[in-house]
């Protein structure tokens, strides 16, 4: 497969271009200004592309011509837990937050549309904080807010894209450690991968849109 990953340079983004460099797939692995650990690896099979998600530029690098497999993985938390709360939240963190979390996936796939191979496949990585059925702790407003709105848009996504062939879901990728949570996560990055890899080779058996967790339990929201 090709195979394109936004927000490739470290984590879980990183995480995946390994899992599918290792299966043998051709991978295009997005960074926005530092290839991070992406400069750790030697393969044929990658391939580097600056993009910056939060803004309405090209990427800079040869994209695919056709595009098995997308991964919106790019995305922020934001301010920490106090810079979210009801009291200190700003609009600028909130837009800041949205931009990349919510709109940048939205970007993506409106650069990358004519791209999309039938029978082709977008994960769209969102979070378990982004579902209100799921919210009973409060706070976290902006990525929250972020996160719930990629959930949305990712539904759209799927009955819009449908006509072309394009299956679209999305995930959760569980409590990873990450530099995003200083590495207080439950579980490692090569579980939440491997996990995550796992329910898209299988995506055509949920619904399209669906939120769905690692572990391939639906997420209500």
């Amino acid at each position: 497969m090709d195979i394109l990953i936004t927000g490739a340079a470290r984590g879980i983004g990183l995480g995946f271009v390994r899992y599918y460099i290792e299966q043998g797939h051709q991978v295009w692995a997005c960074y926005r200004s530092d290839i991070g650990g992406l400069g750790d690896i030697s393969s044929k099979q990658l391939h580097l592309l600056r993009w910056d998600v939060s803004c309405d530029d090209a990427p800079y690098g040869e994209l695919p011509a056709t595009i098995d497999l997308l991964i919106n993985n790019a995305g922020i938390y934001g301010p920490g837990k106090d810079g979210q709360s009801l009291s200190n939240i700003t609009s600028a963190d909130m837009l800041a937050v949205f931009n990349i979390d919510c709109v940048g996936p939205l970007r993506v796939v409106q650069r990358l549309q004519s791209r999309l191979a039938h029978g082709s496949v977008i994960a769209n990585i969102s979070s378990k904080m982004g579902s209100s059925a799921d919210n009973n702790s409060g706070g976290t407003y902006a990525y929250r807010a972020a996160k719930a709105g990629l959930i949305i848009v990712s539904k759209s996504m799927a009955v819009d894209l449908a006509p072309q062939g394009v299956h679209v879901i999305t995930l959760h990728p569980g409590w990873v450690r990450t530099d995003m949570v200083q590495q207080t996560g439950l579980i490692d990055v090569s579980t939440s991968v491997a996990g995550m890899a796992t329910v898209i080779a299988s995506a055509r058996s949920y619904d399209p849109g669906q939120f769905i967790a690692f572990d391939g339990k639906p997420i209500p929201y």
